[in-house]
């Protein structure tokens, strides 16, 4: 496809009116291209050169967008679902768009740093088991785990199914003696199945609550984004996203 397209989709695209409402904007004559007055829905545009305003506003065709959302619980990580809530859902509708996706899948009991986009190839290449994007994790597990474990993690474990995981760093933090429960941390460099879960089960152990702190560059902070939220990246963000993913 070409650079150039309608004028309607354009304004649709950009959130500044639906199709109905771009054609009343046209007839009311608040839509100039280049300066001059839009007459037509179909008015072809390319988004490279041509200069759009409504109402006397230059609207700036941006066709990525890229948002970082802090994922709660109870939420499943795709487009649609019939039957639950997704991470789409909690988009707002001025900043929906159709081909948004979540990058990645996060279980739906596990929380945390999510980038949602329409940049197909940042996509793919974050996912990507070529470009090792780290991804960092905040768990509570029953029991605790032992120096040995430490070891096994970082040397690369082989889970009870007979996969082989590459190296990742564990660290052990502070154990609930009286819940007998454990806070780690892990960070990985590759993202299979139920990576975290299944990780920590074959070490003897279960998770009990799952948080994903950071993804690649990105993440939610302290005081950050609360649970369902979600903001634009920052142009220093999507550089080094766009590095991570060997882009930059």
């Amino acid at each position: 496809m070409g650079t150039s397209m309608r004028i309607d989709r354009y304004l649709t695209e950009m959130r500044v009116a639906t199709r109905r409402q771009t054609r009343q904007l046209i007839k009311a004559g608040h839509v100039r291209l280049n300066q001059q007055l839009v007459t037509q829905a179909r008015q072809s545009v390319d988004p490279n050169v041509d200069i759009v305003t409504v109402g006397g506003e230059r609207v700036i065709y941006q066709p990525f967008v890229y948002y970082l959302m802090n994922k709660p619980v109870g939420v499943v990580t795709a487009t649609t679902d019939v039957n639950t809530t997704t991470v789409m859902n909690l988009i707002n509708a001025a900043d929906f768009r159709d081909d948004l996706f979540p990058v990645g899948r996060l279980d739906k009991d596990t929380t945390g740093a999510l980038l949602i986009t329409n940049d197909g190839e940042l996509g793919h290449r974050l996912t990507s088991p070529k470009h090792h994007v780290l991804k960092q994790y905040r768990a509570t597990i029953t029991g605790t785990l032992s120096t040995d474990d430490v070891a096994k993690v970082a040397e690369g474990i082989t889970l009870k199914d007979g996969t082989r995981l590459k190296p990742a760093t564990l660290t052990v933090g502070e154990q609930d003696l009286v819940l007998n429960q454990t806070t780690i941390r892990l960070t990985l460099a590759e993202g299979k199945y139920h990576q975290v879960k299944r990780m920590v089960g074959s070490l003897g152990q279960r998770v009990i609550a799952l948080d994903r702190e950071a993804f690649g560059p990105l993440t939610i902070g302290s005081g950050g984004l609360l649970p369902g939220h979600y903001r634009t990246l920052t142009e220093i963000e999507l550089a080094a996203t766009q590095r991570a993913a060997g882009l930059g």
